[in-house]
């Protein structure tokens, strides 16, 4: 994408504002009212607006939606703050573990002294922290921390599982590399919570390719089960790729999200695979995100039982 089509995509002054800026361009309350009740403008948060046009442009690209919703947030104080852990990784589309799609929450940081966090506005959480040049980058013209700053972020603030699904996302997508958050590791060294962090960035692997395949991974090691290879390339009267392998117990174990059964001609795809491994023998073990997580005993016995079995099941 050019320069030109991202400042496109930037939000702009003109697109959003508060009932005081709308004021001083000429609107009237009664206009303000009109105009809403038309759809030309929307209110993003109590008192302040959004047009229609800018809507538009964001109805497709949760990213520029939600970095509306945090200039919406900052507008009325006008902190000098940028987007950050949740907001931020929502604004670089790195991926987040139990966030709900409705939750317009923000998240931002500045850099005043103060409570480590903090917020006067609701649905807005403020942290406190030092914000170096490299730390902070803009996306679709919102200040907004860097990818790699943002999963250091998260992972010293949150689950171990939750940083590992922002890392490894950030490492898949190539929004940061593993150099990048060595270096705001260092950088963050005697911060609370950074031995966390260190964890979750070694255990971070580009090679996990869902939300779901993270979390699994965090589970198996939970259960001590030997660490497995990801996306592994077996042959079997042809190549195939396995999301998780064990080549000492031939056990191979996938994770079943809704995309890989999209379709009659996916779904027998995946059941011929399945018949072309097992005839090659190996074992293989299949568990969807709701067993994962409500039936995870269940799941961890079938992968043991897979590795002490003599035959393909």
């Amino acid at each position: 994408m050019d320069g030109r089509a991202r400042a496109n995509e930037n939000v702009k002054a003109s697109e959003i504002a508060t009932t005081a800026q709308l004021t001083a361009r000429g609107i009237s309350p009664a206009r303000r009212r009109r105009l809403v009740r038309e759809g030309e403008l929307t209110q993003l948060r109590r008192g302040v607006y959004v047009t229609a046009s800018a809507l538009a442009r964001s109805a497709d690209n949760p990213a520029r939606t939600h970095a509306l919703h945090v200039v919406a947030a900052l507008l009325p104080s006008k902190a000098a703050a940028v987007a950050s852990h949740e907001s931020a990784a929502l604004i670089h589309g790195i991926d987040l573990l139990g966030r709900r799609q409705d939750d317009n929450s923000v998240t931002v940081t500045r850099m005043l002294r103060g409570p480590g966090s903090r917020s006067g506005v609701a649905d807005v959480t403020v942290h406190v922290a030092r914000l170096p040049p490299e730390h902070v980058t803009r996306r679709y013209g919102v200040p907004t921390a860097t990818a790699a700053r943002t999963v250091v972020d998260l992972a010293r603030s949150r689950p171990f599982m939750n940083g590992v699904v922002a890392a490894d996302s950030a490492l898949r997508a190539r929004k940061a590399t593993r150099a990048e958050l060595t270096a705001v590791l260092d950088f963050c060294k005697s911060w609370p919570g950074i031995e966390a962090a260190r964890r979750v960035v070694e255990f971070g692997d580009p090679r996990a390719e869902s939300a779901l395949e993270s979390c699994a991974r965090v589970i198996f090691r939970e259960h001590a089960l030997p660490a497995p290879q990801l996306q592994a390339e077996l042959f079997a009267e042809r190549p195939w790729r396995a999301d998780f392998y064990w080549p000492q117990y031939a056990t191979i174990a996938e994770a079943d999200g809704l995309a890989k059964y999209e379709g009659t001609a996916r779904a027998i795809s995946q059941l011929e695979r399945d018949k072309a491994l097992r005839a090659a023998g190996f074992k293989v073990v299949h568990f969807t995100w709701d067993q994962l997580f409500r039936e995870t005993d269940r799941v961890i016995s079938w992968i043991r039982q897979a590795f002490s079995s003599p035959s393909a099941w």
